[in-house]
């Protein structure tokens, strides 16, 4: 069974730091290029960042660049989202995707919220 299992998240003041993280499993993790993408209220689903299958390539929206940190550690079939000062326009649910060729893996979502 393939599942994308995330975890962190929560509420933070502006200025703060979390990070998210995302256990795979159930597919070759290390053959797939691993996104975040958060959708906020009212909004649509917004890129956040990826990494290439090896690491080697990493890409970041630029409302978070400088700011969000991703990393994979393919031994583990983990994923992680650093984000530090964060903003409230950061506040969303965040996704971690798993995709190849046409293939895509969803985890559940998690809720960041950023507020005094």
């Amino acid at each position: 069974e393939v599942q994308l299992v995330q975890s962190g998240g929560g509420l933070v003041q502006p200025g703060g730091s979390l990070r998210l993280s995302c256990a795979a499993s159930g597919f070759p993790f290390s053959s797939y290029t691993m996104s975040w993408v958060r959708q906020a209220p009212g909004k649509e689903r917004e890129g956040v960042s990826c990494i290439s299958s090896n690491g080697g390539s990493i890409k970041y929206a630029d409302s978070v660049k400088g700011r969000f940190t991703i990393s994979r550690d393919n031994a583990k079939k983990m994923v992680y989202l650093q984000m530090n000062s964060l903003k409230p326009e950061d506040t969303a649910v965040y996704y971690c995707n798993a995709r190849l060729n046409w293939v895509n893996y969803w985890g559940q979502g998690t809720q960041v919220t950023v507020s005094s």
